[in-house]
């Protein structure tokens, strides 16, 4: 089990996003957000989106940094993948853990 961090290269609100997964458990993934102090409501179906000032504090805290090509081979092997054909447009909150 494992929580990955891709790098910040998404443009977004004026700032750099990175992506936030769990290659095992959707569970743990909201538990180390939560612990990091990432909100709720970055969740976006099977990731949260991260800032890139966030990276560092994250990877302190135990997520492995990975090049985005990785963090995608690895949700998608990990069965935890929602593809682009399947998102609705908005951020599903009713796969966070309550």
């Amino acid at each position: 089990m494992a929580i990955l961090v891709d790098d910040p290269i998404w443009p977004a609100h004026g700032r750099l996003w990175a992506h936030l997964v769990s290659d095992s458990d959707v569970a743990e993934l909201h538990a180390f957000a939560a612990a990091h102090g990432i909100p709720p409501r970055a969740f976006d179906l099977d990731h949260y989106d991260v800032p890139a000032d966030a990276l560092e504090r994250l990877v302190a805290g135990g997520a492995e940094h990975v090049g985005g090509k990785e963090l995608t081979r690895r949700l998608i092997a990990s069965g935890l993948r929602i593809p682009a054909r399947d998102r609705t447009g908005g951020h599903d909150t009713t796969r966070i853990a309550r």
